[in-house]
């Protein structure tokens, strides 16, 4: 990777978003992997999800190896000017309420019942049949 890479602005960048043409940022650097779709052990829809916006931390969540790491340098074209790239929704679940103490043990009750009505039907069906043979 040469000192004089050339910048890029992120808008510049994820106009490569195709098969034929597909740029990901990774840490700050640019990739062009468009030779590489095919070659994707995780197939080329995740490149090309990852196309359009910052992949570093998909990247990172998968785990790549050391080799991986190494073979990205040959698809290295340049940096991104960080400044540029939008800042990405941070998603996280709804805080959960928690339940009353009454509905916990309601909701005991309905286990209960779960597994105990079965066990009714079939203990009345056998003295239906118990029954009705007798006569």
């Amino acid at each position: 990777m040469a000192s004089d890479s050339k910048v890029y602005h992120f808008d510049e960048v994820a106009q490569h978003k195709y098969k034929k043409d597909c740029w990901i940022i990774v840490s700050g650097k640019v990739y062009d992997v468009t030779s590489f779709l095919e070659e994707h052990p995780g197939g080329d829809e995740v490149l090309l999800l990852a196309a359009d916006r910052d992949a570093t931390d998909d990247f990172n969540d998968v785990g790549h190896s050391d080799s991986a790491r190494e073979m990205m340098e040959k698809y290295y074209v340049g940096e991104v000017d960080t400044s540029t790239i939008p800042e990405q929704p941070n998603y996280k679940l709804p805080a959960q309420e928690t339940v009353p103490q009454a509905n916990q043990s309601s909701g005991f009750v309905v286990k209960l019942l779960q597994f105990l009505l079965p066990l009714l039907i079939l203990g009345a069906a056998f003295a239906l049949q118990y029954y009705s043979k007798k006569k």
